[in-house]
């Protein structure tokens, strides 16, 4: 195999000799930063991509309430100057925050109104928990900082969670067999190792979060190991035993497929079937961008982007490995949620690991078994 753009032969992984299609291009990943890019893509633009898996979770919902939006982003900003400690700046963003919610109290709480949404205990909660998150800058308080840092984002995420109205868009007819999720779903992953809580985004990935979902519900996981754990790139699980690669659904006898599903910001829907490199939208970000460690995404192959049945893989992020800009995965596979506890075990999972039950925790009601 030859990276585009190089004339380093790269061998294929042992692990790829059993299905020489799948992942045939990950080793190269860690090789191609080392070699020169072709363009368009060395033309990318660098920066400083979001990490946190709440954040671009938040950020994510259809949602368009411009104060929540403002307060939401004014928090998440605070930990650059809190890796610094900057406190007498986090104390002024505290302060600021203050002001935001007084300036746009009113204006959250009669949008949610006219969504038939209370948020009225909602907003004194919040004023509360900025008043302690200004006296915990004061005092240099990093835990007590933290931790009325992450019940602020927590309750500004529930505002807007319950501020969306209905589904966004219409999923295309030719799918109306597949499977598809409404909304949002929390599935654990008990493992080996540990417990892997993940949230699965059926407002950008319907289709996908949809058949991840109802094969967990399935009980499709339960027992199988992660065939594939690259340190610093990623997990791999969902190759059943026997011939088949995927899920071989019981009605049809037919191996159940689901297409390339990537949402972007300025799109009403999904793109279904195209990769960015198709498009030409070499600049694009997703809506559900792998820049975040626990990032989750659906495996295809090599040879087709709409061959993917069930298996899926956790990309592991290393800032030095794949910077802003210049990641392969985005645009070329389906992100559809992501690790939101446990990301400590991430490290911990080998190939001798297996997944011994996928719950459902939440969100079941969002599954549809069909259009």
């Amino acid at each position: 195999m030859v990276f585009p753009g190089s004339t380093l032969p790269l061998p294929a992984p042992p692990a790829l000799r059993h299905r020489p299609w799948r992942w045939c291009w990950s080793l190269a990943l860690v090789l191609a930063l080392l070699i020169p890019l072709p363009q368009p893509a060395a033309a990318l633009p660098a920066g400083d991509p979001v990490t946190d898996p709440g954040a671009l979770l938040r950020d994510a919902l259809p949602m368009d309430q411009r104060q929540l939006r403002d307060l939401q982003h004014t928090m998440e900003g605070s930990r650059t100057d809190l890796r610094a400690k900057r406190w007498s700046s986090l104390t002024k963003r505290s302060r600021r925050l203050q002001r935001l919610l007084n300036e746009g109290g009113a204006a959250i709480q009669a949008d949610a109104q006219q969504r038939g949404v209370d948020v009225e205990e909602q907003l004194e909660r919040l004023g509360e928990l900025l008043l302690r998150l200004e006296q915990a800058a004061a005092r240099q308080d990093r835990p007590a900082f933290l931790a009325a840092r992450a019940r602020i984002l927590a309750l500004i995420g529930s505002m807007e969670a319950d501020l969306v109205q209905g589904f966004p868009f219409s999923i295309p007819r030719q799918y109306d067999a597949l499977p598809r999720l409404l909304g949002r779903a929390q599935v654990r992953l008990h493992t080996t190792a540990g417990d892997l809580l993940t949230v699965v985004d059926g407002y950008n990935a319907p289709l996908t979060a949809g058949a991840f979902v109802d094969l967990v519900q399935r009980g499709f996981y339960d027992g199988l190991s992660f065939n594939r754990a690259e340190a610093f790139y990623i997990l791999q699980t969902g190759d059943p035993e026997g011939e088949a690669d995927g899920f071989v659904d019981p009605r049809t006898g037919q191996l159940r497929t689901i297409p390339l599903e990537i949402r972007i910001a300025s799109e009403e829907q999904p793109l279904y079937d195209l990769t960015f490199e198709d498009l030409g939208l070499f600049k694009e970000t997703p809506v559900l961008p792998f820049s975040a460690r626990g990032a989750m995404g659906w495996a295809h192959s090599s040879a087709a982007v709409d061959d993917g049945s069930s298996q899926f893989f956790i990309f592991l992020f290393e800032s030095e490995l794949t910077p802003a800009g210049l990641n392969l995965i985005d645009g070329r596979f389906a992100a559809f949620g992501y690790v939101v506890e446990g990301a400590d075990l991430l490290d911990k999972l080998t190939s001798t690991d297996r997944i011994l039950e996928a719950t459902v925790i939440s969100g079941a009601e969002n599954l549809r078994a069909h259009g």
